[in-house]
């Protein structure tokens, strides 16, 4: 794919002094030992027959110069829905030796082994035991989230407007939404498409062309716009444009409007979803496409320092998060003397208040590591009776208890400073790009952070000199949240909530630095290795 291609050249060029010619070379080399990374998400033959899987590539992952930013742009042009981003993850931890769990099935688990599992695709928990694990030992978590503010298509997408084939779309979380107008646009998510022998396949699905587009009405309609500000009606503005309406097609909406898939959607989209997945269109049986961007994720800045992309918030978190688990215990004897259990947490839904199955506020992590637990602790003969009951039911309450001192990382991006609104931030706590991590308070608790957290997370950071900064907002402003109080609050977990600095978030395409992500990377990684040590010699109760 041309964008993996050309996020690589970047990096070589930026950290190279070597000519254009030696540059294009070097390149080729590369692309010939890594070739570029194509769409299977649908593809029969993919080495992992649930189709879920991002990519096919067997390429290992690389370090540019200590840098994970080439690969984290990689993740960022294959992740352009919470599923393919999860999908993308779970094909990482495979390459890596993780083990595949479900959550409907006994877990097998022992010290020293490497362990994750999915939930509606959407959300992943992955972790590592120390050989020297018992229980009663800490639990040192990194939670992120794998959703970002959209366009989502409505349950019936199709309508007409003038001579123009529309598609009705709903928004989800908040989003900058006068940044979509004017971009080329498409549309990824899931596919329920019905097997040759009756039963129902998953696919994922991503049409790489600009599909769509969202059009500003001309100046010379609205001369006030300048003066009054862009304040589009989100119902009746924001409608994506598909394509021009025949008299063919119109007659042919009226000849299948009983047919379930298309007579909710145009017939032309999906047609177009059919090619995509090698499938009859009569196959569909359901959609959960989001509106995406088609614009690769790429570098930036007069120095290449920066990062331009949609979706930041917060895959940036959570691919530094899955990273620094992986690359932690990638060696048999990384995990030889530790005590307690590293876990990533990415969940879903949390631009909306992570109210769901596959988000923060759902048991998932808590559930997860009494199993965890009580697996290590010989107890197998009933094991995960309980939360397998939960899952294969509608409806259930019950009070879990376990006894282990747990630590989380709540990773949510950051408001860097504004240059051209500076006024917004506290005067006092500016972060800006390229100066660390943030590690944001609230006296509200709208952050989970606390002092015992804060200096906990900061000593981690200190043995290996990594920066750090600080944020409050202002008194005069409302704060936002992260799933940080959710996990905090559910579980009685010590919790801090930090971030890589940004701007322009929530709009379509996002700023970071890309020296931020790679401290964020490395803080991850020393809070697994180190922070058991440190903990230790703090004793608060």
């Amino acid at each position: 794919m041309a964008a993996a291609s050309i996020t690589r050249l970047q990096i070589l060029s930026s950290s190279s002094s070597l000519s254009p010619l030696k540059i294009i070379k070097r390149s080729s080399a590369f692309l010939s030992k890594n070739p570029p990374i194509y769409n299977h998400y649908h593809h029969r033959s993919s080495k992992f027959h649930t189709t879920l899987c991002c990519s096919t590539s067997n390429s290992s992952r690389t370090l540019e110069n200590g840098s994970i930013v080439g690969d984290l742009l990689d993740y960022l042009n294959e992740s352009w829905t919470q599923f393919h981003a999860t999908a993308e993850a779970k094909r990482q931890l495979i390459d890596a030796g993780f083990d595949l769990l479900n959550e409907n099935e006994e877990w097998e688990l022992k010290p020293g082994g490497r362990y994750f599992f999915t939930r509606n695709m959407s959300c992943l928990v992955a972790f590592a035991i120390g050989e020297k694990y018992s229980v009663g030992n800490g639990f040192h978590v990194i939670a992120a989230h794998t959703d970002s503010p959209c366009l989502k298509l409505k349950p019936r997408s199709a309508s007409s407007r003038s001579s123009y084939l529309m598609v009705n779309v709903q928004t989800y979380g908040s989003g900058l939404w006068h940044t979509w107008f004017d971009r080329d646009l498409s549309v990824a998510g899931r596919v329920i498409v019905r097997g040759s022998d009756g039963s129902f396949l998953h696919k994922l699905v991503k049409i790489k062309r600009p599909l769509l587009r969202i059009p500003t009405l001309a100046i010379h309609l609205d001369r006030t716009i300048n003066k009054d500000g862009f304040k589009p009606n989100l119902e009746t503005h924001l409608i994506p444009l598909l394509a021009t309406k025949s008299e063919e097609a119109s007659s042919e909406t009226k000849e299948t409007n009983t047919e379930s898939s298309k007579a909710v959607h145009h017939p032309l989209l999906i047609q177009v979803l059919s090619d995509e997945l090698s499938c009859s269109i009569d196959d569909i049986v359901s959609l959960e496409l989001n509106i995406c961007d088609t614009q690769p994720s790429c570098l930036g800045g007069g120095n290449n320092e920066f990062i331009f992309s949609g979706r930041l918030d917060n895959l940036a978190s959570s691919y530094c998060a899955l990273r620094a688990l992986i690359d932690s215990c990638e060696a048999s004897s990384d995990l030889s003397n530790d005590t307690a259990v590293r876990m990533v947490a990415l969940f879903d839904n949390e631009e909306v208040g992570s109210g769901s199955v596959q988000g923060a506020g759902a048991p998932t992590m808590f559930q997860a590591m009494k199993r965890i637990a009580g697996c290590l602790a010989h107890n197998n003969v009933n094991e995960g009776a309980i939360e397998r009951a939960i899952r294969q039911s509608f409806l259930e309450v019950l009070k879990i208890l376990l006894e282990s001192s747990f630590s989380v990382v709540s990773a949510d991006m950051a408001h860097g400073v504004h240059p051209n609104f500076m006024e917004k931030h506290e005067e006092h706590h500016r972060p800006e790009m390229q100066k660390g991590l943030v590690i944001k308070h609230n006296a509200n608790q709208r952050y989970a952070t606390s002092g015992v957290t804060a200096f906990l997370f900061k000593e981690v950071g200190k043995i290996h000199n990594l920066p750090s900064q600080e944020f409050v907002v202002r008194n005069d402003m409302g704060c936002g949240s992260t799933i940080g109080p959710i996990l905090a609050s559910g579980a009685g977990i010590r919790t801090v909530d930090c971030g890589i600095p940004q701007l322009s978030m929530h709009s379509v395409r996002e700023i970071c630095a890309k020296e931020d992500v790679d401290i964020a990377y490395k803080y991850f990684k020393a809070f697994f290795q180190n922070f058991s040590s440190i903990d230790k010699k703090l004793r608060v109760d």
